[in-house]
């Protein structure tokens, strides 16, 4: 399954926002315009669902209720997030509908948390709710504080759209993460989205599976990194403190080569290597965080079809959405108007609206220009000129 639409009201920057998604997605926008903020509602609802994990957790995670609600909310304050899931992004009808409000409860002695508004199930196998709540009737503020999603002796009818939102994977690598051994610790048997656990992901995948991705991956590093010849993985058992490493053998003056870790690497080439293992691990939904930082251009230009390449599945497409400020990432005409999603900021909040339906890049992009020529300057701060007219020194 892929998601299909998502309907916001009051998250973050979004007082309303109401979206269809493709299988493959670029976000782009200004700064502080709401990309990292719109990938956040799908690990919020992973977080409802995650173990240890629950509606509480998730707003505590993210500050509570008030740190969530849009700026620009009015009378209606309550935060509400619909989701639907189908399998794929041209079937007319979701196979399911997941929608979840909630509010603030709390406030002097009594402990600040969200309580739930409504919450609603639609099956298309049922062709109807299979799943109302409204807060109404014999429920308490208790149970109220508490999702079906999350309970899974109430998500029986619906724990399809439980595994969906449970196995959606997020990936913002930081090397420096990967390469603290301290951290590696830290991070053991935890989820980290930061990369601090990626040796291990990669230390619990099945040795024929992880060979099979080390090799691909090393393919794409012998044309990105001429000088790396090859990557190879060396268990826990293979150092002293007991943490696996990531070892590339490097092209050099001695005929067998010089190898080196991870310490070593080049943040370039560890943020490609996460960014492949990623797209490999799993195939459910993967939300990627401006994929390109680190890159050189000429690899950046390249990564939309490397991706789509890297999508397919045997059993179907798995569906990724990017944020993304890289113009060289979107200057190529092999992205679809309907794949990009542009964040415009006003005094009502962030709107969210696909490149095609904005005139002026229609127009553009009818007229034959790629999306990074038609949006750029579109996102740009209008008065970004004058910065260097600034005398900053008086």
């Amino acid at each position: 399954m892929i998601i299909q639409r998502l309907i916001l009201k009051n998250w973050k920057n979004f007082q309303k926002a109401d979206f269809q998604l493709a299988t493959r997605n670029f976000i782009v926008g200004a700064n502080a315009s709401g990309k990292s903020n719109l990938l956040d509602v799908f690990r919020f609802l992973r977080d409802l669902v995650k173990q240890a994990g629950g509606l509480q957790y998730a707003v505590e995670e993210r500050g509570g209720v008030s740190k969530l609600r849009c700026l620009s909310a009015r009378a209606e304050s309550d935060i509400s997030i619909e989701i639907h899931l189908g399998d794929g992004a041209t079937a007319e009808v979701p196979k399911w509908k997941y929608l979840l409000t909630f509010k603030h409860t709390g406030g002097g002695f009594i402990k600040n948390e969200a309580i739930v508004v409504e919450e609603k199930v639609w099956s298309h196998e049922n062709n109807a709710w299979v799943l109302e709540r409204n807060g109404k009737g014999a429920e308490d503020n208790e149970t109220r504080k508490f999702t079906y999603l999350e309970q899974i002796n109430s998500n029986a009818k619906f724990r399809e759209v439980y595994f969906f939102l449970r196995d959606i994977q997020y990936l913002h690598l930081i090397p420096q993460l990967v390469r603290d051994a301290e951290s590696y610790f830290l991070a053991a048997n935890k989820e980290d989205f930061y990369g601090r656990n990626l040796l291990e992901r990669i230390a619990v995948t099945p040795k024929k599976t992880r060979d099979s991705y080390l090799r691909r991956i090393s393919e794409v590093l012998q044309i990105a990194v001429p000088q790396l010849s090859e990557l190879t993985f060396l268990e826990k058992k293979d150092d002293p403190s007991g943490i696996p490493h990531l070892e590339a053998r490097y092209k050099h003056w001695r005929p067998s080569g010089a190898k080196q870790t991870e310490r070593q690497f080049s943040d370039g080439t560890l943020r490609l290597i996460g960014f492949m293992w990623a797209l490999l691990d799993g195939k459910e939904t993967i939300l990627l965080e401006e994929p390109e930082l680190y890159l050189h251009a000429e690899i950046v230009k390249q990564l939309p079809e490397f991706i789509s390449k890297m999508q397919r599945r045997k059993n179907g497409t798995r569906q990724v959405v990017i944020t993304t400020h890289s113009y060289d990432l979107l200057n190529t005409l092999t992205i679809s108007p309907k794949e990009v999603l542009v964040l415009e900021t006003g005094p009502e909040g962030t709107t969210v609206k696909p490149a095609d339906s904005i005139e002026l890049v229609k127009n553009y992009l009818d007229a034959g220009f790629t999306p990074a020529e038609a949006i750029t300057p579109l996102t740009a701060p209008k008065e970004i000129k004058k910065i260097t007219q600034l005398n900053l020194f008086d």
